[in-house]
């Protein structure tokens, strides 16, 4: 069975309806964000992924959204915490174990704690539609909300 090794929640501020978290080493990203980043007039698909970086669709071009992210020993239960709207999973390759969040400001890091690593990553969204909803009237702080689980692919 699969266990916790590490979780934290931070604030997201998305612009352009997006965000990303890449590869700490952005030298060795091909295509660092934001470049070939898909970009529209209303919302993205929850999961863009490219070599070294995943980019986060939102439903909602400007507002502050909200990451927990945890780190697993093998791949986690189904988590029903939260009223799901859309799930992506992928893989990302981190060199230095850390990835960083490529946002309209900030400069929050995930520590996946190993270095070298292939990770898979399952990412679940709450809030898509509220968000969307609220935007024409105000900057909504919170309403979107995304957890993003890492664990081991394997060798």
């Amino acid at each position: 069975m699969a266990e916790l090794v590490t979780q934290d929640t931070i604030d997201v501020l998305v612009d352009f309806y997006g965000f990303a978290l890449q590869d700490e080493d952005d030298l060795a990203v091909p295509v660092p964000f934001p470049e070939d980043r898909e970009v529209g007039d209303e919302a993205l698909p929850l999961l863009t992924v490219f070599e070294r970086r995943l980019d986060f669709g939102s439903a909602c071009h400007t507002h502050t959204a909200v990451l927990a992210w945890q780190v697993w020993t093998g791949e986690p239960p189904a988590d029903d915490s939260e009223p799901w709207e859309a799930r992506g999973e992928a893989k990302i390759y981190a060199s230095t174990g850390v990835l960083s969040v490529e946002a309209a400001a900030g400069d929050a890091r995930l520590d996946l704690g190993v270095a070298d690593r292939l990770w898979n990553v399952r990412v679940l969204c709450a809030g898509r539609a509220e968000v969307a909803r609220r935007a024409p009237v105000e900057v909504p702080e919170g309403v979107e909300r995304y957890l993003a689980q890492f664990w081991p692919a394997a060798a």
